[in-house]
């Protein structure tokens, strides 16, 4: 979906969309394609190319605010697709954040010997989610899956440090109104658009560069690495504006930023893997490489991680 189709359907421009917010075009499933489906695509490439079999995955995290149902769990959804016999699944919801958390959670549990082999999948079916008569927030959604395979390895790479901190006394700049047990679907409701995201930009936009920065900063100090170690960031893409301010404040070079905002929008839980994966099959990190992940969403919510490739 291009920027030109959203000129034909809500006072908007390519210059306007592009120039604050660095989107050109995003994907968007159709009516038949869930969260689930685009999962195990993603799961079905990452167990590819870990060289892993079905069979010995023994946990799946998927990371999503836009699941196949209330009930069940999209993690048992995808368990049941994929055929993965011998795990465990649960989902996380901790929006554009959720993949960072998924991998710090899994990260933590594998360390413990519990389990061996985990999946961790960031999806998210926003257009199901999105007021297409809101221009400051439609433009900026998109469709898409991310997954890893996380195992228990010897060796210097690896996760090496991940923060994660949230603040609900700001859960109103960056929500859905009505929906859950609070503000319930009633049989008088007007489809008004407070079941679907509402955002104070502005307000969101200076959180989120301050907190993803200190963010960053955090884990590179857990693990006693500076900034000029990194090889790659890898940033939730939320905002073209919102990566260069971090850039900045982490005083990065641009060229150590993988981007790819422009191609796809905001996919939320999917971001950071869609990036990462796209960084690492387009030849861009190196064994030994230091990369830091870091995003921000609704909660709200914000976290990073420091991976050793």
């Amino acid at each position: 979906m291009t920027n030109a189709d959203f000129e034909k359907i809500v006072d908007t421009s390519d210059e306007w969309i592009v120039s604050r917010t660095g989107i050109r075009e995003r994907r968007i499933a159709d009516s038949d394609t869930h969260c689930s489906d685009m999962s195990v695509i993603a799961s079905r490439q990452a167990l590819e190319m870990a060289g892993c079999s079905s069979k010995e995955i023994d946990l799946i995290v998927v990371a999503t605010v836009t699941p196949d149902y209330r009930l069940p769990s999209t993690a048992c959804v995808v368990q049941e697709k994929l055929g993965l016999p011998n795990a465990t699944g649960f989902d996380v919801a901790a929006a554009c954040a959720g993949f960072i958390n998924g991998l710090s959670l899994v990260g933590s549990l594998v360390e413990t010997g519990r389990y061996k082999k985990a999946l961790v999948i960031g999806t998210e079916k926003l257009s199901a989610f999105t007021n297409y008569r809101d221009r400051n927030t439609c433009v900026l959604f998109g469709d898409a899956a991310g997954a890893v395979v996380v195992t228990a390895q010897e060796g210097e790479s690896g996760i090496v440090s991940t923060f994660l901190k949230s603040d609900g006394r700001m859960r109103e700049m960056l929500w859905a109104e009505v929906g859950g047990t609070v503000n319930p679907y009633t049989t008088d409701y007007t489809y008004d658009g407070r079941d679907k995201i509402m955002m104070n930009g502005s307000d969101v936009f200076k959180v989120a560069v301050r907190e993803m920065c200190r963010a960053a900063e955090k884990v590179l100090a857990e693990a006693g690495i500076s900034s000029e170690e990194v090889a790659l960031v890898v940033p939730h893409q939320a905002n073209i504006r919102i990566i260069e301010a971090l850039a900045k404040r982490l005083k990065l070079g641009m060229d150590k930023f993988y981007i790819n905002i422009d191609r796809y929008g905001n996919t939320s839980s999917a971001s950071v893997p869609l990036a990462l994966d796209q960084a690492n099959r387009d030849g861009v990190i190196k064994s030994g490489d230091y990369v830091l992940m870091a995003a921000f969403g609704g909660g709200l919510v914000w976290g990073s991680a420091l991976v050793r490739w």
